[in-house]
């Protein structure tokens, strides 16, 4: 863990938290990601013999998912213990990091409605359930979060998935498209829908879905070129009915709801992206000592040595602006402008890290035998998800 070295100010129980994020890591997380990646049917990524039940079995069991909800712990150290512990679990595997980092995903959503049973069944340490964010549409992207622009509030942009006021029930109808993360495996989704269409996106509003009531169906996840640990899926919704108390925020807030959502979503991207990074850099600086070229390892080049001092800055640097963000965030209102810069700058240095990794492996880096292809792959999808970086530049330059 050598860009942790000068980790400072953690205390000792934080730190042996960060180690237990490592191991799991290093043991869990990084074979199962691989055996993943492999599989050639997408399916088998969530059948009965796949890795992620142990996965998330074992998440909760060393009781890293409790970090994020936990009230009582100060709110700054709760941000920086999560900052440090999304890099080490994205260390391990990032697209099964962000599997588990949503598991809980509903949770506050769901404590909000203040409904007892529904409480009960998907808040229950003991019985774990696993959640979901359905926002992408079909004919709908990185414009569902371009709040900032016109387009956002323009009638004439029709969703693809309503929801619609039936006495004291909300129908939900229409489909969520193929990058709901979770969105195969999901027990609860926190959907975000259009309620008044007048007002385009504006008018949307937030809901809870069980995942198994009648009219919900969810076909084979997606096939991708990275990040293929992480299960994505479409969602469909045919006349799905749910209690007008399920819904957790109207068109009145929605605005605000999202740009919160995607501030911290943002700020979260950018914490998990530095574990991509710092990934690549060891993996390069490991091989760059014992790959031997020219009679001597490839370190002693000039050439190889200050391509990999550059990417320990890149790393360093990124690591830096993902942890100011998320201790400002620790105390209260995040700054959307800020986590976007987050987000933006280190999946562009993540992606750029990968690649220059991958050119010092030389032929060995695209080969699947070696770990940089995969890197590779799984810091390129990080451009687009969670909203597309030349999106949110958008987004954020209008706030400033």
């Amino acid at each position: 863990m050598s860009t942790v070295d000068i980790e400072v100010g953690l205390s000792e129980e934080d730190a042996a938290i960060r180690d237990v994020a490592h191991q799991y890591a290093e043991e869990v997380l990084r074979p199962a990601g691989i055996a993943m990646d492999r599989m050639v049917d997408p399916a088998d990524t969530i059948g009965p013999d796949s890795p992620i039940w142990n996965v998330i079995e074992k998440y909760h069991q060393i009781g890293l998912g409790g970090i994020a909800y936990d009230d009582d712990m100060d709110p700054y150290r709760k941000a920086r213990l999560m900052a440090v512990v999304n890099e080490e679990l994205a260390w391990g595997d990032v697209g099964l990091s962000i599997t588990v980092g949503l598991s809980g995903f509903h949770q506050p959503w769901v404590q909000q409605t203040g409904d007892a049973a529904l409480i009960e069944r998907f808040c229950d340490a003991d019985n774990p359930t696993i959640g979901c964010w359905a926002l992408t549409e079909p004919d709908h992207g990185s414009d569902t979060v371009a709040l900032t622009e016109p387009g956002f509030s323009n009638p004439d942009l029709k969703a693809n998935c309503t929801a619609t006021k039936d006495g004291d029930s909300y129908i939900i109808r229409g489909q969520k498209a193929a990058w709901v993360s979770n969105g195969p495996i999901a027990d609860m989704a926190v959907l975000f829908c259009t309620l008044d269409q007048s007002q385009g996106f504006k008018g949307g509003g937030v809901f809870l879905v069980p995942l198994d009531l009648p009219g919900v169906q969810r076909p084979r996840p997606l096939d991708k070129l990275g990040q293929r640990s992480l299960n994505q899926g479409e969602i469909y919704f045919d006349d799905v009915r749910i209690p007008e108390n399920y819904m957790a925020l109207g068109p009145d807030l929605y605005a605000i709801g999202l740009e919160m959502m995607l501030a911290h979503a943002n700020a979260g991207m950018g914490q998990i992206f530095v574990g991509i990074a710092r990934a690549a850099y060891e993996h390069a600086l490991a091989y760059a000592h014992e790959r031997v070229q020219g009679g001597v390892p490839i370190i002693e080049h000039q050439s190889v040595k200050s391509r990999l001092f550059k990417m320990f800055t890149k790393v360093e640097a990124a690591r830096a602006l993902a942890r100011r963000v998320a201790y400002f965030n620790g105390g209260g209102a995040p700054s959307i402008a800020h986590c976007i810069a987050s987000k933006t700058f280190i999946t562009n240095t993540a992606f750029e890290v990968a690649s220059d990794a991958l050119q010092i492996f030389g032929g060995n880096g695209v080969s699947r035998e070696y770990p940089m292809e995969k890197l590779l792959r799984d810091a390129r999808a990080a451009l687009i998800e969670d909203g597309c970086n030349e999106v949110l530049a958008i987004v954020g330059g209008s706030r400033l």
